[in-house]
């Protein structure tokens, strides 16, 4: 079976799951793994490192024919010009975040660029469709990364935009297999976006140290910092992580740490290890093509499992 829907049309691929652009890992080893396997990869601009995101394009380049997109992290990107550089990559699909709609939006579908933004919430939401975005990527507050620090979860945030607007949307926020997306379809999305699942596969550029960790956690073991503070964080619980939870007072920003030691070193002390509540769904290392080649399938053994025993 396939999928056929507004985000398999809007972007090009076969199965609607966007990977999400998680700073210095959603580069194009793991985003072409994503596109080559039919769905969508990302580039990240978190990191600020342009010229290194430049270099990673012309990777994707040789690495995939098949349509991949780029996140704009307003928060963590200054140059004025990070409109015009995504232009100029030739990229046509773009995700914003961690900022104001209506900063890029127009700017970017001008150039014929298809723009979706995320949000946390309704209000958010509301504003990003009144910017004229294409979609949205509503994101909920289980997810890993940075947060709203009044973070609301999918199942509620997901139907409530829903029933609100009427543009294209991807879940964000606690998933990891076809049973989760079904879900997300049920509640009112046409596709999901992972991300803890995709740092933890084969292909993520992270050191084993972190995959194992996400391996090896419960559902419990997340934190959420900077609830006084912003942005707000969700991770796994470490030492670093614990003292920063008891200590509401402190920035975790400021306290983030050596992100590379972290990321490439795998010394899970070293920094913030961003993670999501999915984490305590997850049981193993796994390439990115047998992920999304088995949500895929669980995805129809789900729907169709429910259609002949509800109606």
């Amino acid at each position: 079976m396939t999928f056929s829907n507004r985000i398999t049309e809007m972007l090009g691929v076969e199965i609607p799951i966007v990977q999400a652009p998680m700073g210095w890992i959603a580069r194009s080893r793991l985003a072409s793994a994503v596109s080559n396997a039919g769905a969508l990869g990302i580039i990240e601009t978190s990191s600020g490192e342009l010229d290194q995101i430049r270099e990673e394009i012309i990777k994707m380049r040789a690495l995939t024919d098949k349509p991949f997109g780029v996140n704009i992290a307003q928060a963590f990107v200054r140059d004025p010009n990070i409109v015009e550089f995504v232009i100029e990559q030739g990229v046509k699909f773009v995700t914003t975040s961690a900022g104001n709609p209506e900063r890029y939006t127009q700017h970017l579908k001008s150039a014929g660029l298809t723009v979706f933004h995320v949000v946390p919430s309704l209000a958010a939401a509301l504003k990003a469709v009144e910017c004229g975005v294409d979609g949205l990527v509503v994101e909920g507050g289980e997810g890993g990364g940075f947060k709203n620090p009044r973070e609301v979860s999918t199942m509620v945030l997901l139907p409530l935009v829903r029933s609100q607007v009427d543009v294209p949307i991807i879940a964000a926020g606690g998933f990891a297999d076809g049973k989760s997306m079904a879900a997300a379809f049920a509640l009112g999305a046409e596709g999901i976006q992972m991300g803890t699942r995709m740092m933890s596969s084969a292909e993520s550029p992270v050191h084993q140290n972190w995959k194992d960790a996400v391996v090896s956690a419960k559902e419990t073991d997340t934190v959420f910092l900077n609830r006084d503070h912003s942005p707000a964080l969700r991770a796994l619980r470490t030492m670093r992580t614990s003292r920063l939870e008891k200590s509401p007072e402190v920035n975790a920003m400021q306290a983030f740490g050596d992100a590379q030691s972290l990321y490439f070193g795998g010394d899970m002390e070293a920094a913030i290890p961003l993670s999501g509540q999915v984490c305590g769904r997850i049981d193993a290392v796994r390439p990115v093509g047998e992920v999304i080649s088995e949500v895929r399938q669980e995805f129809f053994e789900v729907v169709g499992q429910l259609a002949s025993r509800y109606l």
